[in-house]
């Protein structure tokens, strides 16, 4: 009989629950986790003076293969005797059951005895440390011989990969080619793409996310090598709850999408499930979740694209995408199941189409810990960089945004994300009554300027209306007006789009923002790049480097035509906000994500912006920076959880006890952050003395 390979993280305590079918390993009882029978050998002599970490296991428990006794969900009736057996590690069970919070340092893995265990953890993603195995660890492992002699460090290996991706870059090699080359590192081993991401995460972001991700969804099918994350279809209701235990563990935050309405590239169906990956990566490498905590989710109910559905090669279902009470069936289920899984986990909604987008934000946002990254997080991440633009302009400070006027394009779930969180803060900050505050907006559709005489579609339009009926149409500026008249007759100070609409903001709307202001500010924010409404060349252009600009894909600094000045390409990342708004909401306990935690997650972003930025035309700050940056908007969160009765006492105690400069409360974030370091496998002997009672 050959025992099986079984892998799995854990907190450094030296006891394994019995109701996980697996041998153990344990220099200090004897028993020998190579062999293939439960018989017991002589003790193994210690390499090196180490050993596997030791496992527990009575003298007289059945090998699991040949009996389900000690499975207690699924086992068939246990003899008297194999329950008494059972119920004496009961507690331990329950001990080992209460999560405590985990170290870097204590993660180890626990391994169990087959002859070909070396080859498997080669394989395993997870565990996979290539040529970063010490000499103890390949020995012990079965992997000495399976992998080159010489020993690398993970920053020597991360080094070399990275030089890869330059060659790459230097050999202008398609962004979907490196995209593969990282992704083919995450599939091999996961610390070490982690580690590459953190280190180089401003030139690697755009490489992973928006806008090469884009192009990878369009063929996603047959990129497809490795499975991550679930997939739940509309074939699935009733059974998404059980479902949920077919993943592996313990879930922090859930990304999930539909695929209706990616990066703006329209209906992707089951394809949607790059963009949860993505997200997710970012999260990691951004916020400091841990990759084994973190679940991307595809909600596939069909597609209406054409292209899919007459696509051989398509893994999604085959038929026409839900509408109706049917879908928010599929939706209402799938909630349900995440939370009664994993109670505690943020659930982030990501690119699901405006008929939908808002309906099951406000369905959800008052019960569940969750969040719309699109109507949400783009708010967030404008605002900040509109405070932080103000900075650039000479502002004292946030009550000047009362002297803005805003013509938003795009009257979609991210354009009006966008202007209702401005509105909020040119009431909250620039002490404007509401009414006075909707005068500063002009919103834009795809038939024009939206007045009072518009007639809108409910619930679809149900948050353009405000906006509309304060808007009123008059002979110069009617209903339906183009944008060019729009901006010159508002005398509008700030240009936003989120229109998807490529070169909307052309030449002559962009050469009336600089002739009518000395700063405009022009934020083309649509994704990806060819769905930019300009790019910073033609804002440089048009405006002769005097524009304060920002978009939502990534571009190069560009020059004025005349005076030849340098135009700071600032690039409004989602990323600034949401992986320190996940990990504030998480780590302060909350039970919501309020609107006010997110304006304060735009604060924080703005305050850290130096005095050599501001001069430079940065509204943001280096994205080089992020961890430290999603540590300080954690911090942010927590803080305004706890104003708002959502922290955990733990938490409050330490704000209550901290100085002005939130320093323990920052310390506090920081060591909960990942480090993608690799994990010791194999412990000192003396280790292996401990009890239960030492941890």
């Amino acid at each position: 009989m050959t025992t099986r390979l079984a892998l799995r993280r854990f907190s450094a305590i030296p006891l394994r629950r019995l109701g996980d079918k697996r041998w153990y390993s344990s220099a200090a009882d004897g028993f020998d986790a190579t062999s293939s029978s439960s018989k017991a050998q002589p003790p193994s002599e210690a390499i090196d003076g180490f050993s596997v970490f030791p496992q527990e296991l009575p003298s007289n428990a059945q090998d699991p293969s040949k009996d389900d006794f000690i499975n207690d969900a699924t086992s068939p009736p246990r003899t008297r005797e194999q329950q008494m057996e059972y119920n004496k590690h009961e507690s331990l069970r329950d001990w080992l059951g209460r999560q405590s919070r985990k170290r870097s340092v204590d993660e180890i893995v626990v391994l169990t005895g087959n002859i070909h265990r070396g080859s498997e953890i080669l394989h395993n993603a997870v565990y996979n440390k290539g040529t970063g195995f010490n000499h103890s660890e390949r020995e012990r492992l079965g992997v000495r011989g399976l992998v080159p002699p010489r020993f690398f460090s993970i920053e020597q290996q991360a080094e070399k990969i990275w030089q890869q991706q330059v060659v790459m870059r230097e050999s202008n090699a398609p962004k979907i080619a490196r995209w593969r080359h990282l992704q083919a590192l995450k599939d091999r081993n996961e610390t070490l793409f982690y580690r590459l991401l953190q280190e180089h995460v401003e030139e690697l972001a755009p490489v992973i996310y928006t806008p090469t991700v884009g192009e990878a969804c369009l063929n996603y099918s047959r990129f497809f090598r490795r499975a991550r994350g679930m997939f739940f279809t509309k074939d699935d209701v009733g059974h998404m709850h059980s479902m949920t235990y077919n993943w592996r563990g313990d879930v922090k935050i859930v990304v999930v999408t539909d695929g209706s309405r990616v990066l703006g590239l329209g209906d992707l169906g089951a394809h949607g499930m790059g963009i949860s990956v993505g997200k997710l990566d970012l999260y990691v490498a951004g916020g400091g979740f841990d990759p084994q905590e973190v679940l991307p989710v595809c909600l596939d109910v069909g597609t209406n694209n054409k292209s899919l559905l007459n696509d051989k090669w398509y893994f999604g279902l085959n038929s026409q995408r839900l509408e109706g009470g049917d879908y928010y069936r599929v939706i209402d289920e799938f909630m349900r199941a995440i939370r009664h899984r994993w109670p505690n986990a943020l659930i982030q909604f990501e690119d699901f189409q405006t008929k939908h987008a808002l309906e099951i934000l406000t369905n959800y946002r008052n019960d569940y810990l969750c969040f719309n990254d699109d109507i949400q997080g783009t708010a967030a991440v404008v605002l900040a960089g509109v405070y932080g633009a103000l900075k650039v302009l000479g502002g004292k400070d946030r009550s000047e945004i009362r002297k803005q006027k805003f013509v938003m394009c795009g009257a979609g779930s991210a354009g009006m994300g966008i202007v209702a969180m401005l509105h909020k803060a040119v009431v909250k900050s620039g002490g404007l009554s509401e009414e006075e505050a909707y005068d500063n907006f002009y919103i834009m559709d795809n038939n024009g300027l939206i007045t009072n005489e518009r007639k809108l579609e409910f619930p679809r339009e149900a948050a353009v209306e405000p906006f509309a009926k304060a808007r009123k149409a008059t002979k110069e500026l009617p209903d339906g007006a183009s944008l060019l008249d729009v901006v010159t007759k508002s005398k509008c100070t700030a240009l936003l789009g989120a229109s998807t609409v490529n070169g909307l903001f052309t030449e002559d709307v962009l050469r009336q923002m600089g002739e009518q202001n000395e700063r405009p500010i022009i934020f083309p924010l649509s994704n990806p790049t060819s769905n930019a409404e300009c790019t910073s060349e033609e804002a440089a252009k048009a405006t002769d480097g005097r524009a304060v600009f920002s978009s939502g894909s990534p571009f190069e600094d560009a020059k004025g035509a005349v005076s030849g000045r340098l135009m700071r390409a600032n690039q409004g990342n989602n990323l600034y906000i949401f992986p320190g708004l996940g990990l504030g909401a998480l780590l302060s306990g909350a039970k919501t994500i309020s609107e006010e935690m997110l304006v304060s997650s735009a604060k924080a972003i703005s305050d850290m912006l130096t005095e050599d930025q501001i001069r430079r035309g940065c509204i943001f700050p280096l994205i080089k920076e992020i961890r430290n940056i999603s540590a300080r908007v954690a911090v942010r969160v927590i803080k305004q959880a706890a104003e708002e009765g959502q922290a955990k006492r733990s938490v409050v105690a330490i704000i209550e006890s901290d100085d002005e400069h939130d320093t323990k409360l920052y310390k506090y974030v920081k060591r909960a952050q990942y480090v993608p370091e690799y994990r010791p496998t194999v412990f000192p002997v003396e280790e292996s003395r401990r009890t239960v009672d030492d941890y």
